[in-house]
């Protein structure tokens, strides 16, 4: 018995397939051999469909990222200026930064 290639099936044909094996009103051996796929395949669609039902009502939606404090973030930006600009000083009297940038 030879072995055929390994296939890619889309996304709406896994669909498909697995609201059929949903459906329940074939079996897996029945929906196997009408969709040529092995029947254990076909369990893992309708289980990873289940699965992922859950999600789509909205219990995995994601949260919102928490609000942005702009104030707060113009003040770290000064904050770093004036550091960078010390260290810059700093560098220059030491000699270990020419004048110019």
């Amino acid at each position: 018995m030879t072995r055929r290639p390994r296939r890619n099936h889309s996304p709406a044909f896994k669909a498909k397939v697995a609201l059929a094996a949903v459906k329940g009103e074939k079996t897996l051996a029945e929906l196997a051999a009408q969709f040529d796929v092995h029947a254990n395949v076909i369990k893992t669609w309708r289980d990873q469909l289940l699965e992922g039902a859950a999600g789509i009502f909205g219990e995995g939606k994601p949260e919102a990222p928490p609000p942005v404090d702009v104030k707060e973030l113009h003040a770290k930006i000064g904050e770093l200026t004036l550091t960078n600009d010390f260290l810059a000083g700093a560098l220059t009297k030491a000699g270990l930064l020419s004048a110019k940038r």
